[in-house]
């Protein structure tokens, strides 16, 4: 593969992930959730067992105190809250409330109508296809932006 296409088929899935991105995002306002992206990416971390806010950063990518600060935003907001953690005394677990399972399955239903609309252009047989090549070539691990 030249170059160029190399170029032009990365710029492809960069546009078709943002672009992914941005419609579940307005999905989710949409169906009457206040909310930015950054929040889904925590949500694929906590749902379904909740996570430490450290465990939470590793799976963003971001510093502890940028995680905290995303907890405490999602707080305040009543999508998830802060427990005491089963096994370790001096850790919270930070786990979705109802609103934020609420607030979860607005996103899929947002994804699958985006994904929908790639099937009224490609045929949903060519959206089968293009998920499942994706499948093999997409690094297994935490589902993040990238800062």
């Amino acid at each position: 593969m030249q170059n160029s296409e190399a170029l032009a088929l990365a710029a492809a899935l960069l546009a078709a992930a943002g672009e992914l991105t941005r419609r579940i995002n307005d999905g989710v306002v949409a169906r009457g959730f206040d909310g930015r992206p950054a929040y889904g990416f925590a949500f694929t971390r906590l749902a379904p067992d909740g996570a430490t806010v450290t465990e939470l950063a590793t799976h963003l990518g971001v510093t502890k105190q940028a995680a905290s600060q995303l907890v405490d935003e999602l707080v305040r907001k009543g999508y998830v809250e802060r427990r005491a953690h089963p096994a370790d005394a001096r850790a919270r677990l930070v786990v979705l409330t109802g609103r934020g399972w609420e607030c979860t399955r607005a996103a899929e239903e947002a994804a699958a109508e985006a994904v929908r609309a790639w099937s009224d252009v490609l045929g949903e047989g060519e959206v089968a296809v293009l998920r499942d090549r994706l499948a093999r070539i997409a690094p297994y691990g935490p589902i993040r932006p990238t800062w």
